[in-house]
C-alpha cells in the first residue's frame, strides 16, 4: 500500500509534468515552420532542437535509467543529445508534428512509470527533469526574441522609481539550498560571512542606461576593462542588444547586456557589480528576524501578484510593479522580470557534487563563466529561487539579462 506521503509526491510530480508540458506544447503549437529550424544565432540550436532535446532527456532519464527501459528513436540520439552534433548541424530535424508524437509518446511511457516508481528514492531527479524542460523553455522564448517576435508593450501607470540604494548590514547568512529541488551547483549550504554593503533597489532602468550611452559610455575605454573593450571594439558594440528607443525615458529594466556593458556602466556611476553572494543575501537574508526564506518576500510560493515571471506576459516590466514582491532588505525585482549579472565566477560550493552527471554544472568551472542570479519573465515557476544560479560566458547578451549595482 503506497504511503500517503509518496502518493502526494507522485500527484505533485505529475501536476507539475504536465503543467510545464502545458507550455512547451503552447509554444511548438504557436511557432511558424521557418522559426522551428530556423538557428537564429551561432550560439544557440533551433527551437525544434530544443524540443526533441526535451523529449530524449526525459526519455533517457526517467525510462531508460530509472525504468530500465529500451531506447526510442534511437536513431535520433546523436542529434538531440546534448553532446551529440555541434549547434551549427542541428536544423536538419524531423517535421513538427514527429517532434509532437515524440513528446506525447515519451510522456504518456513516463507517466505510466510513474504510477509504480519507487518515487521516494528518485524524486530529486523527477524534479531536476521538471527543471531541465522548464530551463529549455526559456532558452526557447530567448530564441524567439533574436527571431524578433515580441508582445505587444502592456503600459503600467506608477509612480516613477527613483534610484536609490538600500544599505544590506553585515553578518552570517546560509548561502546555497538543499532542498529536493535543488541543483547541484546550489549545494552544499555554507554558512558565509558577508561585510555591509549597499545594492540598488531597482535592476538599472532603460532611463539610467541612456544617460550612459549619451555620456558616451560605448566611446571610453577608461569604463571598460581591458578584455571588455576588446569586445566592444571587436563586435561593434554600441547599445544594448534589445534596446529601444521608445522607452529610453522608461522605468523599465535595461536588458541584452553583456556582463561587460554591465560592468563599464557600474564604473560609470563609480559604483559595481554585487557578488552573488551579496545578491542572494539580499534576496533571503531578513535583517530583523535574522532569518532567510526561498523567496525575496518569504516562504510564499511565487504567483502573479508578486513577480513577472512563467511567461505570464512574455515582455519585461517596470522595475516598480510588483512591490508585493519586495525584499526585507527592501529591494525590488529580485526575481523574474531579468537575470541579473553578478561579478561572481561560476564555481562549485564548498562540498559540490555533481548530479545528475558531472557535464551539468562542473563543466564550467572554467573561470570563464560568471553567474547571474533572479531569473526572467521567462523563468518557469520550478526554476525560480533565490539560490538558483545560472551561468554565461561574459560576452553573452543575446539572454533576458539585466542588472542591478553595489557599493
Amino acid at each position: 500500500m503506497k504511503s500517503s506521503y509518496t502518493q502526494s509526491v507522485k500527484t505533485e510530480i505529475e501536476q507539475d509534468l504536465y503543467y510545464c508540458r502545458e507550455l512547451t506544447l503552447n509554444t511548438l503549437a504557436q511557432l511558424e515552420l521557418e522559426q522551428f529550424y530556423q538557428q537564429a544565432h551561432p550560439d544557440f540550436s533551433p527551437i525544434g532542437w530544443h524540443l526533441g532535446h526535451i523529449a530524449f532527456t526525459e526519455a533517457y532519464w526517467i525510462l531508460e535509467y530509472l525504468g530500465g527501459f529500451p531506447t526510442l528513436f534511437g536513431e535520433y540520439k546523436r542529434l538531440f543529445a546534448a553532446d551529440g552534433l555541434p549547434k551549427a548541424q542541428r536544423q536538419n530535424l524531423p517535421s513538427p508534428g514527429f517532434i509532437r508524437d515524440y513528446l506525447n509518446l515519451v510522456r504518456d511511457r513516463v507517466l505510466d512509470y510513474l504510477n509504480k516508481a519507487p518515487v521516494e528514492q528518485q524524486e530529486r531527479l523527477w524534479r531536476w527533469l521538471i527543471q531541465h524542460e522548464s530551463q529549455h523553455g526559456e532558452t526557447i522564448e530567448i530564441i524567439l526574441h533574436l527571431l524578433g517576435v515580441r508582445t505587444p508593450q502592456k503600459q503600467f501607470d506608477l509612480p516613477p522609481a527613483v534610484p536609490q540604494m538600500v544599505k544590506i548590514p553585515e553578518g552570517e547568512f546560509w548561502l546555497g539550498n538543499e532542498d529536493i529541488s535543488a541543483q547541484d551547483n546550489e549545494r552544499p549550504r555554507n554558512l558565509v560571512y558577508v561585510d555591509s554593503y549597499n545594492l540598488d533597489q531597482y535592476p538599472v532602468t532603460c532611463a539610467q542606461y541612456h544617460q550612459f550611452i549619451t555620456a558616451g559610455g560605448y566611446d571610453q575605454p577608461h569604463w571598460w576593462s581591458e578584455s571588455g573593450w576588446l569586445w566592444k571594439q571587436s563586435h561593434a558594440i554600441t547599445q544594448p542588444l534589445y534596446w529601444q528607443e521608445s522607452l529610453i525615458n522608461s522605468y523599465y529594466p535595461v536588458y541584452g547586456v553583456s556582463y561587460y556593458e554591465a560592468q563599464a556602466y557600474a564604473r560609470f556611476l563609480g559604483k559595481r557589480l554585487p557578488t552573488e553572494i551579496e545578491w542572494e543575501k539580499a534576496a533571503r537574508w531578513n535583517p530583523q528576524t535574522q532569518q532567510q526564506s526561498p523567496y525575496p518576500w518569504g516562504e510564499q510560493l511565487p504567483d502573479p501578484s508578486r513577480c513577472n515571471y512563467h511567461l505570464n506576459l512574455r515582455q519585461p516590466t517596470p522595475v516598480n510593479a510588483y512591490p508585493l514582491g519586495k525584499s526585507s532588505t527592501g529591494c525590488y525585482d529580485l526575481l523574474g522580470n531579468v537575470w541579473e549579472w553578478t561579478d561572481s565566477d561560476f564555481v562549485g560550493y564548498p562540498g559540490f557534487v555533481s548530479y545528475p552527471y558531472q557535464g551539468y554544472s562542473q563543466t564550467y568551472f572554467d573561470g570563464q563563466h560568471k553567474v547571474l542570479r533572479g531569473g526572467s519573465w521567462a523563468t518557469r515557476s520550478w526554476a525560480l529561487r533565490s539560490s538558483f544560479r545560472n551561468w554565461y560566458y561574459p560576452s553573452v547578451r543575446q539572454i533576458l539579462a539585466g542588472f542591478r549595482c553595489a557599493s
